[in-house]
């Protein structure tokens, strides 16, 4: 790590984890001498080095949280799997690749528990990563994240940099992309729900309700991610999650959404749509190995909140 002034430059810093980056930085969390730089892709065209190196030049970063990527729900994912891995691995490649060469001291990168092998044991730990191949749905995506980790590694062992990455469970909050068709499960769900309790019609659900998973609220992620920044010295990655027991079907979910936004209708489960990965329980216990006294928001208190602000800014919300 370094002494002096830290420039710490976050990449898709309008999106939903930089968003949140950004709200805890603004609400106190930033430390004295820190500079936080938030880039949007308006900023710069991260799959071109040319713009890679010219927003590097401009802003001299000595720390980078990267989050920029092309991402998408399930749905998207099975249509777009080229896409995904093209786009994703220009992006992370120019990105790590010119961070070293501005000398830069960290890069925090963000990854996903879907990159883990389809066939596994449960939970998954880090140790996991490249133990088989991802699940068929978004493999392309799944690979070019597992590549960061091997570009982290290789940076390591050659050059000695410090680059990890964090690899969060299913994250929610405000600034989500709410997309009923492209975006993630439970931004999807407020916005169908928010329709539904419009219109006065039937939620639609696509699946069965039937899986699992783990859900890690924007803000939490966040004060997470300011913690790895600053004190996490490993290169291996590291999984952000709430424990395996607060584990919850889409069901649970589904009921949580239903009861922030006080939606009275009927609930439809569409079993003819795809469900995607039953579970992908992971453990968090290297990360409780660090900071057993973490507190994570509560899952219904979280999903109020996203929803209030969901409904207050629908108008300007990613949709």
């Amino acid at each position: 790590m370094m002494d002096g002034p830290m420039r710490v430059l976050v990449t898709g810093g309008s999106g939903l984890v930089g968003r949140a980056i950004e709200r805890v930085v603004k609400e106190g969390e930033a430390r004295e001498g820190e500079e936080w730089i938030f880039l949007s892709s308006k900023d710069a065209n991260l799959m071109s080095a040319e713009e890679t190196r010219s927003v590097f030049q401009k802003h001299r970063p000595t720390h980078v949280i990267h989050l920029a990527a092309m991402v998408g729900g399930l749905y998207r994912n099975m249509r777009q799997n080229l896409d995904f891995w093209r786009n994703n691995v220009f992006i992370n490649d120019n990105v790590l690749q010119t961070a070293h060469e501005f000398g830069v001291v960290k890069v925090v990168s963000c990854l996903s528990t879907c990159i883990f092998p389809d066939k596994t044991t449960y939970p998954i730990d880090e140790t996991m990563i490249h133990n088989g191949p991802p699940h068929e749905s978004n493999f392309g995506y799944a690979y070019a994240k597992r590549m960061i980790d091997v570009h982290n590694r290789s940076c390591f062992q050659q050059y000695g940099r410090r680059y990890t990455a964090v690899i969060p469970t299913n994250v929610f909050g405000p600034h989500d992309n709410f997309n009923i068709e492209d975006g993630h499960v439970l931004p999807g769900l407020i916005h169908k729900t928010y329709l539904a309790k419009k219109e006065g019609k039937p939620l639609q659900v696509w699946g069965s309700g039937r899986p699992l998973r783990q859900f890690i609220y924007s803000l939490d992620l966040a004060r997470l991610f300011l913690w790895v920044l600053r004190d996490y010295d490993e290169v291996e990655p590291i999984i952000l999650s709430v424990g395996e027991e607060d584990e919850l079907s889409i069901k649970d979910a589904v009921d949580a959404v239903v009861e922030a936004m006080e939606f009275k209708g009927d609930v439809i489960y569409d079993t003819s749509k795809a469900d995607g990965q039953f579970k992908k329980t992971a453990s968090n216990a290297k990360l409780r190995k660090y900071l057993p006294d973490f507190k994570f928001t509560p899952f219904k208190a979280a999903m109020k909140e996203t929803c209030d602000w969901f409904v207050a800014n629908y108008d300007i919300a990613r949709k």
